[in-house]
């Protein structure tokens, strides 16, 4: 028996004489079939979607960001990381802004770069035009303030920038342990008291921003707290005994700061303390007819003449002192003085009754302008001590505090008087001009490449492709 055996390959048309004769093997692709087709465009539909829901929970979960700016202009400074890394609890930041304005945008990008370091920082955002109530109540008077709350404690901020930002941080984040120290037992405004004159209602402000105001009696205790960051003499009404005397010229001896409130009264033994620090004060009252015309009193001074001094060099905002007294400044080496805020030249220190019409008796008054308010600063070793004499304590009471900026200056002296070596200073970032001058043509040029020339090249590409996939 014979047998015929044809072999062949898949795709390869094999014929001999023999297998000719049975029958002929031809191979060629067919088609696959639509269920296998279906199948496949499920499958990758499904991982295309796998694929997008991985993204997203990569770009959820994990933040990666490069700053290529030279310098790094758009991070935040290493100090600003280590400040917002010591809050333990939540904060809220409320930005006052109108939709109209275009501070939103600028404020989310700049907040942005803490909430990348501590996400519970909460943003919000709110309109004083839709929201006017809710503005009034926040104390808010420019559009573009901040108030950053954290804790039981909160601060207003009127300018932003990572500075402001990360000290308002460094302040609230040491809550309580910032001391004024009131003098008490003489008859002084108080920090706890409720009548007009008192300075309970300041003292509620400092403590929604970190301080701590107590009230000490020399005679009880015969020792200032070791943890006293100011001394505050609020206007004593009797005199102070010897040995409280001492206790406060070695206090500023020893590098203390210190705040005083003065009135156009008498000093109450406190004379020897303004020769320490090389002041005088003027006799009399300082009166100004003009401010009559403002406030209604010629005692009344309105303040406008801001010195160029850190606590004084944001103010935009008149104040009030109801009843003043003006400082001279001494010829002391060891004080470095700057006038925070005087008078117009048409003030004068009336050293007369002020009954009835007051007029500048060239012989007897002393004419402006006069200073209001001084800064004192020097150099222990180390220690820059400070000291601000204001000659006025009515500002600050609970009856004229809301009158102008007067909170405003009084929150600005107790934030420089109590400066410490945490506040940071974040380093100026210098920009380079990296900005392209084109002319009119050359932007319609490119704006029309973008917008019009590119989409059309890639739709007309598109349809190319497609033609020639359908000619096959």
């Amino acid at each position: 028996m014979s047998h015929t055996v044809c072999c062949y390959l898949p795709g390869i048309e094999r014929t001999s004489s023999r297998c000719r004769s049975a029958w002929e093997l031809k191979v060629s692709p067919s088609p696959p079939p639509k269920t296998q087709l279906w199948l496949v465009n499920v499958i990758f539909v499904l991982l295309l979607l796998t694929a997008i829901g991985l993204l997203q929970w990569l770009s959820t979960d994990y933040h990666l960001r490069f700053d290529w700016t030279r310098g790094s202009k758009n991070s935040l400074s290493d100090a600003s990381i280590e400040a917002i890394k010591r809050l333990d609890q939540p904060v809220t930041i409320t930005v006052f802004a109108s939709k109209r304005q275009n501070l939103r945008g600028s404020i989310r990008e700049l907040l942005g770069r803490y909430q990348r370091y501590k996400p519970d920082i909460v943003l919000e955002f709110v309109d004083p035009d839709t929201e006017p109530e809710r503005t009034r109540k926040a104390g808010v008077r420019f559009d573009g303030e901040v108030i950053v709350e954290y804790g039981e404690s909160s601060e207003t901020l009127t300018r932003l920038d990572e500075e402001t930002i990360t000290n308002a941080f460094v302040r609230l984040g040491h809550a309580g342990e910032r001391w004024l120290v009131f003098l008490g037992g003489h008859g002084e405004r108080s920090p706890d008291g409720q009548a007009n004159f008192d300075l309970s209602s300041w003292a509620a402000q400092l403590l929604k921003r970190g301080f701590a105001a107590r009230v000490i009696m020399l005679a009880e205790n015969p020792q200032l707290p070791q943890n006293t960051t100011a001394l505050v003499l609020a206007g004593p009404r009797i005199d102070l005994l010897p040995g409280e005397i001492d206790i406060i010229e070695e206090y500023i001896a020893g590098g203390g700061n210190l705040l005083w409130l003065a009135d156009p009264e008498p000093l109450h033994g406190l004379a020897t303390i303004a020769e320490l620090l090389g002041i005088e004060f003027e006799p009399g009252v300082i009166v100004d007819p003009a401010s009559e015309a403002i406030a209604g009193n010629a005692t009344a001074i309105v303040g406008t003449r801001y010195g160029s001094h850190p606590i004084v060099e944001d103010f935009r905002n008149i104040t009030l002192f109801p009843g003043s007294v003006g400082i001279r400044l001494g010829s002391s080496t060891d004080w470095q003085s700057t006038v925070l805020l005087d008078t117009r030249d048409s003030a004068w220190a009336e050293t007369g009754p002020l009954t009835g019409p007051v007029q500048l008796d060239k012989n007897e008054d002393i004419p402006g302008p006069l200073n209001l308010a001084v800064a004192l600063t020097r150099k222990l070793g180390d220690i820059e001590q400070r000291v601000v004499v204001i000659g006025d304590g009515d500002f600050l009471s609970n009856r004229f505090l809301g009158n102008g900026a007067n909170l405003e200056l009084g929150m600005s002296i107790a934030n420089w008087i109590s400066r410490d070596d945490r506040y940071v200073n974040i380093p100026v970032t210098v920009t380079l001009d990296r900005s392209l001058n084109l002319t009119q043509t050359s932007r319609l040029v490119i704006a029309g490449g973008f917008l019009f020339f590119l989409p059309l090249l890639l739709v007309v590409s598109g349809i190319v492709i497609w033609l020639r996939r359908r000619r096959r």
